[in-house]
Order: structure tokens, then C-alpha cells, then sequence
């Protein structure tokens, strides 16, 4: 029996799920040209694969994806080498213009509209951790140990040479504090393309994990008070003559003057971007104090408790601190959609520079052990407890709201509602059971 190579059109949605049409690879050009049919309400299907309802859409209109020819990528299926082209599409109306509720146009517009008032660009890289589902039982855990490293070292080495083969760039891999856990991080890179690496780096990565009989989930918890996974976004701002300006060593944290009102915005509106950069229920578990995931709204230096850290520098041989200065955002995870979270970051940077906010104050050392006053000075605030109280910050924030067209931020808010209702009424073991299978 024959078998026809693929192409496949692909773009993702609010439950962060590449989805998208599957075509003869032969005919790969014809759709880079043509693009292929969509439909609205793809946009309301939740995490488990159903279209929500109501929706602004219902059953009537219809779009399409159009390929972006600078994100396509290829993927090996089987040991005969038999490659899978892919690429990312902009979903567009019939009459060829940028639909408004599209996730990749919305980050899109947003460096165009950094560049257009501030002539900056973000360069990024996102880090995601996954874990392996399967497990024997076993109280020991061996992060950051050889042992790790070479009993999977043929998913690790199977996993770059993937990501290298779909030019992703891969940096590091390696095995993590949590039990069973590995992150994989790749090359800072301009930021629709970190956005678009992130996504194919999620879907390659199931892959050559089940190509190996393994289980793989990206959830943010896997069990009750257990290990959670993460996705830190790193920003670095750029001029227009390719200068990284994110470093000034004169100021505090040598944060420069325009990086500090990027850093005030994204702080100023963490809240209320909260549901976008981390989507589901659960995610609400991770983002706790003394979890070293996010503990708080503050800027730290050097501190893993941070929503928004200043990265270290190093004083190595050949050391350009102004290309190595970044700031990493730390409270974002695999159930929320890159596009959506990188547009989201530069928006409220970009509000922080318009309004010349200040930078924000660096809070040193453990904020868990401020006293109250401390916290108050320095502006410490919580995040978000829920993703309910999640979802009323982002409703609430006009500023925000404005970022997007209002039949998204509806559908946004019907999706991510539905789902905490859907999944109201599971025991632990099966809610957990249900995000490690999905994502």
C-alpha cells in the first residue's frame, strides 16, 4: 500500500493546540499561494476538543489560513527518514485581509506597532519543561544527573536532532528538578519567530516522544502537590541598527532607562494578562510561593520567585553583556498560546514606554521572608489565585480589552469559563489525568 507525503497548514488556537489542514506534499507551492479554508469558530474549541457554545461565531462564515512561508519547518515521521513539511499561517478573511481574532496577526500587530513608536524590536527564546508520564513508582529522583542523562539519552538525542532538522536551534537538554522532568530551551531569535519555534518545538517534541513508546505531557501538574512544568519567556529589546539596549551599567540592576518602563508595564498589567499566559485551572497550583515557579508581581534580580527576573551575567572570556542582559518572564505555561503571550508582553511593555514609567524597584533576595511594609514599599504584589480571578483581571482591564477585538476577548472568556466548569466536577486524579493527556 502506498503512503503520500504530507503537508500540513497549521496555526493554534486558544488552548494553545496546533491545528490545522493536511494536503499531498506535491501540492505544497499551490497552497503557499492559495492557503486553505478555516472556519470562525475553530476558535471556540477548548482544550478537550469541543467547540464551545455560545460563541460570537456559530455556524456561519468563513476564513482562511494562509501560509507564512519564513516559518516553514519539516519533521521526520519514522526511522525511513520520510519527512512532514509544516508551516505557520495568518488567518485571513475572504476578501485577503488579517481577520481580527487572529493569535499570530495579534502578535504581529504588536511589533509592528513597538517598531512603528519606539523603532525597538523584542528578541525572545521560550523555555518549556515537560515531564515523562511513565514511572515506576520509585521515591529517588535524580535531577540534573548523568543517570538522567543517559537513561534517555536517546529521547534527548532523538529530540535535537529533530529540532536542528526543523531549524529550531536547540540550545540545551537537560533533566530537571522535577520528578521525571527535562527542559529543552533553543536560540533567542526575533520574536515572531520564537513564537513560532515555540509552537513547533511542542508538537516535535510529543512526537519524538511517542515515536519511542514514551508519554510525554507539557501539563503545568501532573499530581497533587507534585512538580509543574513551565515556559519562561526571555526579552531582550533591540534598536534599529541591531544594538541590544536592555543593558545600562550605570543604573539599578543595569536595567536600561527604556527596558525599565518595558519591565513597569509588563508588571503594571501582569494581572490582568495572567488567564492569557497561563490558561487552564490547574495552572493556578504551580503559580504559588516557594514553588520557584512565580511568587509574586515583582521584578527580581536573580530571584526564581519573580514573575519578572533580571537573568544573571557572566564574566567569561568574550563576554558581550548587552547581547547576554534579558529579562525572563516566568509565569507563563504550555496551556497558553505563544503568539497570544508574546503580544501580550510587548502591549504592556509598550504601554510602560509610552507612559515613561519608571522603572520598577528590584527586589533582592527572598520576598517570601518580607514583612508586610517591605512587600507595600517595594510593590510587591500576589498573582492571581485562580484562573476565575484570572479571567475578571482580564475582563476588567480596559487597557487590555482594548488590545483585542471584542468577539476575541468574548470567546477568550467563554472558552477558558467553560472549561473551568467542564472540569468542576472531576476528582483530582482525573482532572490531573486530563491536562497530562491533552497537553
Amino acid at each position: 500500500m502506498r503512503k503520500e507525503p504530507l503537508g500540513i497548514i497549521l496555526t493554534s488556537d486558544l488552548a494553545a493546540k496546533a491545528r490545522g489542514r493536511a494536503f499531498p506534499q506535491q501540492d505544497f507551492q499551490k497552497y503557499l499561494s492559495t492557503g486553505c479554508g478555516w472556519v470562525p469558530a475553530n476558535l471556540a474549541i477548548d482544550a478537550f476538543g469541543s467547540i464551545v457554545a455560545p460563541n460570537p461565531f456559530g455556524s456561519v462564515g468563513d476564513l482562511r489560513l494562509m501560509p507564512d512561508v519564513s516559518s516553514i519547518a519539516t519533521v521526520a515521521l519514522n526511522d525511513t527518514g520520510e519527512q512532514t513539511t509544516m508551516v505557520l499561517a495568518d488567518i485571513h478573511t475572504p476578501a485577503g485581509e488579517p481577520w481580527e481574532n487572529d493569535p499570530r496577526s495579534f502578535l504581529k500587530n504588536a511589533i509592528q506597532d513597538l517598531e512603528a513608536e519606539t523603532g525597538l524590536s523584542v528578541v525572545s527564546s521560550f523555555e518549556h519543561e515537560f515531564m515523562l508520564r511513565d514511572d515506576d513508582g520509585s521515591p529517588v529522583n535524580a535531577p540534573f544527573s548523568l543517570e538522567s542523562f543517559l537513561e534517555e539519552e536517546e529521547l534527548g538525542g532523538l529530540l535535537v536532532a529533530a529540532l536542528q532538522d526543523a531549524g529550531l536551534e536547540p540550545e540545551m537538554w537537560l533533566p530537571e528538578f522535577g520528578r521525571n522532568q527535562f527542559e529543552v530551551t533553543i536560540r533567542p531569535a526575533p520574536a515572531l519567530v520564537a513564537a513560532d519555534r515555540a509552537i513547533y518545538l511542542r508538537e516535535i517534541t510529543r512526537h519524538v516522544a511517542s515515536l519511542l513508546g514514551k508519554r510525554i505531557t507539557f501539563s503545568p501538574i501532573i499530581e497533587e502537590n507534585g512538580g509543574g512544568n513551565g515556559v519562561h519567556v526571555h526579552l531582550s529589546l533591540q534598536d534599529g541598527e541591531g544594538r541590544f539596549v536592555t543593558y545600562d551599567s550605570s543604573r539599578p540592576g543595569k536595567l536600561s532607562e527604556v527596558a525599565g518602563s518595558f519591565a513597569a508595564g509588563i508588571l503594571e498589567h501582569a494581572e490582568a494578562i495572567q488567564a492569557i499566559a497561563a490558561s487552564a485551572p490547574i495552572s493556578y497550583e504551580r503559580l504559588a510561593p516557594n514553588r520557584w515557579s512565580a511568587g509574586g508581581v515583582f521584578l527580581g534580580e536573580n530571584n526564581r520567585e519573580a514573575l519578572l527576573r533580571i537573568c544573571p551575567l557572566f564574566d567569561i572570556p568574550g563576554a558581550n553583556h548587552q547581547k547576554q542582559y534579558n529579562l525572563e518572564y516566568r509565569a507563563a505555561d504550555a496551556t497558553a498560546n505563544p503568539w497570544l503571550v508574546l503580544g501580550c508582553l510587548i502591549r504592556a511593555g509598550l504601554d510602560g514606554i509610552r507612559r515613561g514609567l519608571p522603572a520598577p524597584s528590584i527586589v533582592h533576595g527572598e520576598a517570601a521572608e518580607l514583612s508586610e511594609a517591605e512587600r507595600d514599599r517595594l510593590g510587591i504584589r500576589s498573582i492571581p489565585a485562580t484562573l476565575e480571578e484570572a479571567l475578571d483581571a482580564f475582563t476588567e482591564s480596559e487597557t487590555v480589552q482594548g488590545w483585542f477585538s471584542r468577539d476575541f476577548a468574548d470567546t477568550f472568556t467563554a472558552v477558558k469559563r467553560a472549561e473551568i466548569a467542564r472540569v468542576a466536577g472531576l476528582d483530582p486524579a482525573q482532572k490531573y489525568d486530563a491536562y497530562a493527556t491533552t497537553y
